[in-house]
């Protein structure tokens, strides 16, 4: 499978690297972005290609990733039209693009994925949801995995639920990062240094968040495990909940759902 990305920026250049770390054959990875000296040494580190334009790109390969911020889309879908054929799969991590948006500068039988991946996957532990189109097949479908799997936990999802994975996975990274800050300052408050304040903080909830996915509780019963009668966690809860934590994380997730959906 030849493979195309277009802009590797900080989530292209993620998604590069995690495909070739879970196996991807460099030889078969083209690459085109508007930074030529960055893009080279990437290519020479990593024994990739570098196209010359995105119509190139396009041509040469099998997969095209359209991994450029929302406002350049449209110029570089407009550059890769002519090359573009109904055998080949476009995958847009581009927020607020549908892919009916994305068809009508494409055939209209053409193969589209759309993406959301997180920020947490330039570490290797992101979240990404996909929506096709109904052109792509299954087994389509397994290569366009395949590309995410090295950075992420993959799952699909109806695109019309794709506004709300964009309020939840694609911003909460800054509310954990928000908590994260909140609970060191905290513990700075009571003595402990920065740096350790923020390693524990950072560490608790990267292992809370582990507890979850690993042991399938709901994260209110492996809340209330941790609260026992009468001791000091039930009295941090208390003042979370007096002051309104859920309902503000709610709201922000709903908040970013609906800016979503008027990009």
């Amino acid at each position: 499978m030849k493979v195309g990305i277009i802009g590797v920026g900080n989530m292209g250049g993620a998604i590069l690297r995690g495909y070739i770390n879970a196996g991807g054959n460099p030889k078969d990875i083209c690459v085109c972005g508007h930074h030529p000296e960055y893009i080279n040494a990437m290519a020479e580190e990593l024994g990739i290609t570098v196209s010359a334009s995105a119509e190139a790109l396009t041509a040469a390969s099998d997969v095209v990733v359209i991994a450029v911020k929302p406002k350049n889309v449209a110029e570089v879908l407009y550059d890769i039209e002519p090359a573009f054929t109904a055998d080949k799969v476009l995958v847009s991590i581009a927020a607020g693009w549908t892919i009916e948006a994305l068809q009508q500068s494409c055939s209209t039988a053409a193969k589209i994925v759309r993406v959301m991946p997180n920020t947490p996957a330039m570490v290797g532990s992101g979240m990404t949801a996909f929506s096709r189109s109904e052109a792509v097949t299954d087994e389509d479908y397994l290569s366009v995995e395949a590309i995410f799997d090295g950075i992420s936990r993959v799952t699909e999802v109806p695109e019309s639920m794709m506004d709300a994975v964009t309020g939840l996975s694609g911003s909460g990274p800054a509310y954990v990062y928000m908590m994260i800050e909140a609970m060191a300052d905290g513990a700075v408050h009571c003595g402990l240094p920065r740096k350790q304040a923020c390693e524990f903080a950072a560490q608790t909830v990267l292992g809370a968040a582990r507890m979850v996915l690993e042991t399938g509780e709901h994260p209110g019963s492996l809340k209330d495990a941790v609260c026992s009668p009468g001791g000091t966690t039930i009295e941090g809860v208390r003042i979370l909940e007096r002051s309104g934590l859920r309902t503000g994380v709610m709201e922000a997730v709903i908040a970013a759902c609906e800016k979503s959906k008027n990009l």
